[in-house]
C-alpha cells in the first residue's frame, strides 16, 4: 500500500505552518496583533486564511472545516457578522465554535481545514 507524502510548510521545533496530506491542508490562526479588539482579531484571521490559501493552490469555496474557539462565546454575534460576509454563498465549510481559555491576548483562534488541487 502507498501513501501520500506529508508536506510541512514552515516546520519549527513544535509545529508545522501548515500540513498537506493526501489532498488536505490543515493549519492553525490567531490574529498577528493580539493587542485589538476582538472585531479586529476575527478580520486578521480571515484575512490571514485569505492569504495563505492561493500558497496551498486552494481557496474559500474549497474550505471543509473551521473550528473556531472564542475566548468569550458572547462575541458570537461579532463572529457570526464577519463570517457571514466572508464565507461564498454555497460553499460554507463545516464550522464548530466554542469558548475556550486562550490567554488574556489571544481573543480567537480558527483550525482551517481545506482541499488542495495536486
Amino acid at each position: 500500500m502507498s501513501s501520500s507524502p506529508i508536506q510541512r510548510i514552515g516546520d519549527s521545533v513544535r509545529w508545522a505552518d501548515v500540513v498537506i496530506h493526501a489532498g488536505v491542508a490543515r493549519w492553525v490562526e490567531v490574529a498577528g496583533d493580539r493587542t485589538q479588539d476582538v472585531r479586529s482579531q476575527v478580520s486578521q484571521v480571515l484575512a490571514q486564511i485569505d492569504d495563505t490559501l492561493p500558497q496551498i493552490s486552494s481557496s474559500r469555496e474549497h474550505l471543509l472545516q473551521i473550528l473556531i474557539y472564542l475566548s468569550d462565546l458572547n462575541d458570537i454575534h461579532i463572529l457570526n457578522e464577519l463570517w457571514d460576509a466572508w464565507v461564498p454563498r454555497g460553499h460554507a465549510p463545516v464550522r464548530a465554535c466554542v469558548q475556550a481559555g486562550m490567554g488574556h491576548d489571544c481573543l480567537v483562534e480558527m483550525i482551517i481545514t481545506a482541499a488542495v488541487s495536486q
